[in-house]
């Protein structure tokens, strides 16, 4: 995995130098500065899980064939793509939930002297990956797909983030409104889609292969795209913000969060008052008081038996699949996300 890991960051410093000499735009040495920082800031500090499963996914499907460095190039340069749209919607997000830090740094639009900058860095990201594409995919015969498939994903994650918002931030905060549907489908669209599917995508156009012969895998990829936000919600509260790299702030934040989502499902009237009342607000009074009534609920044993038959389910799926190599695909997946700490 590391040596994996390693070509894939050559691999980064080889696009960003392609883009910092882009011949569409006339770069002055502050600028190509400006945007070099931007990406080094931004797009190679997660854990990278999204581009490097586009390796993983593609070698699986060649089924232990030796990838030669072209198809490794490739790959990586696809992976590289996934983690510009995530970079891209993390500097977005982040200005729009007042975030403080992302991924154990400050958030960019935090940084001196960068403010709403960010916006523009936001759209110079996006702008990044048909870039990328049209050099290293332009003469191949799926990249109309890859195009199709990056332009579809990236209207689904951003309606996703719009349901999202009008749930959270617009008019009279009304708990009344959240519900596992509305859960179910925020995380649908805002998560699951660019983080699972989009990977498992563009491993199998490489491979030749039509999307619309692999609508189960679709499905499958989305279910696990679910349960691994509802992991997410659950270390928002749960999880050390030393491990995870951010301090959770769901409940200040008002967010449509599996957890709330289930605490109204058992609350009784009185402590359903008590989460109207504290839900929402940043006083870290009534953060610890939303949090106790987390613990009284035993929302810690929900999760845990929802972990469970969402693995159990999700693994009966996979194995129904006719293809050893999509199952590999799939549970190489699923080994990644289950019972994760961070």
């Amino acid at each position: 995995m590391s040596d994996t890991k390693s070509k894939f960051l050559e691999v980064y410093s080889t696009l960003k130098s392609e883009l910092l000499h882009d011949p569409a735009f006339e770069f002055t040495d502050e600028s190509r500065k400006w945007v070099e920082r931007m990406l080094d800031y931004n797009v190679p500090g997660g854990k990278l899980n999204r581009g490097l499963s586009v390796i993983d996914s593609y070698k699986l499907l060649k089924e232990g064939k030796e990838l030669t460095d072209d198809e490794i190039f490739l790959a990586s340069a696809l992976g590289w793509c996934i983690e510009w749209l995530q970079a891209y919607f993390l500097v977005l997000d982040d200005i729009m939930d007042k975030s403080v830090t992302r991924r154990g740094q400050p958030c960019w639009f935090r940084q001196p002297k960068i403010g709403m900058i960010a916006v523009n860095d936001g759209l110079i990201l996006r702008n990044h990956i048909p870039r990328v594409l049209k050099k290293h995919f332009g003469g191949k015969p799926y990249y109309v797909d890859l195009l199709d498939l990056f332009n579809e994903v990236e209207f689904q994650t951003a309606s996703g983030q719009m349901i999202d918002l009008i749930t959270t931030h617009e008019g009279e905060k009304d708990l009344s409104k959240y519900s596992l549907p509305l859960h179910h489908r925020i995380v649908q669209y805002k998560t699951a889609y660019y983080s699972f599917y989009l990977p498992v995508a563009c491993a199998l156009l490489m491979t030749g292969e039509n999307l619309d012969n692999h609508i189960e895998v679709k499905s499958i990829l989305i279910e696990m795209g679910t349960y691994f936000q509802v992991q997410d919600d659950y270390l928002d509260c749960f999880g050390d913000p030393e491990v995870i790299g951010k301090v959770g702030t769901d409940i200040e934040d008002f967010k449509c969060s599996w957890l709330v989502v289930k605490a109204l499902e058992r609350a009784s009237e009185e402590q359903k008052r008590l989460l109207h009342e504290n839900y929402g607000n940043a006083d870290p009074a009534c953060v610890a008081k939303v949090k106790e009534l987390y613990m009284a609920l035993d929302l810690q044993g929900v999760f845990a038996e929802y972990e469970r038959t969402s693995y159990e389910n999700i693994i009966k799926r996979i194995e129904a699949h006719p293809s050893k190599a999509v199952q590999d695909v799939l549970k190489s997946f699923l080994k990644k996300i289950y019972k994760r700490e961070k």
